[in-house]
């Protein structure tokens, strides 16, 4: 449970209990991945379809990794992200494989992707 912990703590420290869902989409959208249609389309072609697949449909999420984001995000987002929230590359890795999936699926209601102005995918 250390692993666990840790994470925990560091999703509390870098997110001071504000909207965690937000943060996470701002940081990723400052790294150039914009939206919640933008995130689905980028980590499907970097390989991980079948997990995002189960995130957007019904059913149990498929856990992702940290080192399959880090693949998937590339260095330069995973830095900017890391960045934003104040902490290294591995542990924004870290933080984002565990909160992704469920962001992910609270955003996609019925298997839509549901951008926050209507938008699918596109910035603002």
């Amino acid at each position: 449970m250390g692993l666990f912990d840790e994470i925990s703590g560091l999703v509390g420290g870098m997110l001071g209990g504000g909207n965690q869902e937000q943060q996470v989409m701002d940081a990723l959208q400052s790294a150039g991945i914009p939206g919640v249609g933008g995130l689905v389309q980028h980590l499907q072609q970097s390989g991980l379809g079948g997990q995002v697949a189960s995130w957007v449909g019904s059913g149990a999420n498929q856990p992702v990794s940290a080192g399959e984001l880090e693949q998937a995000l590339g260095g330069p987002a995973l830095t900017a992200i890391a960045a934003k929230f104040g902490v290294d590359p591995s542990q924004a890795s870290a933080l984002l494989s565990k909160v992704l999936p469920g962001i992910v699926d609270r955003a996609t209601p019925g298997g839509q992707v549901q951008d926050g102005g209507g938008a699918t995918g596109q910035d603002c």
